[in-house]
């Protein structure tokens, strides 16, 4: 936790790294892998579900059906990672 006593510097965090424009079409990517599931009835909104890239974007993963899988809020935002924090 770097911000227990301090604000966290949300305008820098998006002009350093979410407002890029991988991050742009990343989100674009799982945004839409969103409404995809839903439309399939897989997930909806409210339903504590996450809509997971068996391969993660970030590897090289791709944003189609076949990559796609339901997973608890839970499960899919806890995995084993490198020591340092990047994904195994």
């Amino acid at each position: 936790m770097p911000y227990v006593n301090k604000p966290r510097p949300y305008k820098k965090e998006y002009a350093d790294y979410q407002g890029t424009e991988v991050q742009k079409k990343n989100r674009a990517k799982r945004n839409a892998a969103r409404r995809d599931m839903e439309k399939a009835g897989r997930v909806s909104k409210g339903d504590g579900k996450d809509v997971d890239h068996v391969k993660p974007l970030s590897k090289g993963g791709g944003a189609g059906t076949s990559n796609l899988r339901v997973k608890s809020a839970s499960a899919n935002r806890s995995f084993a990672r490198n020591k340092d924090s990047s994904v195994k």
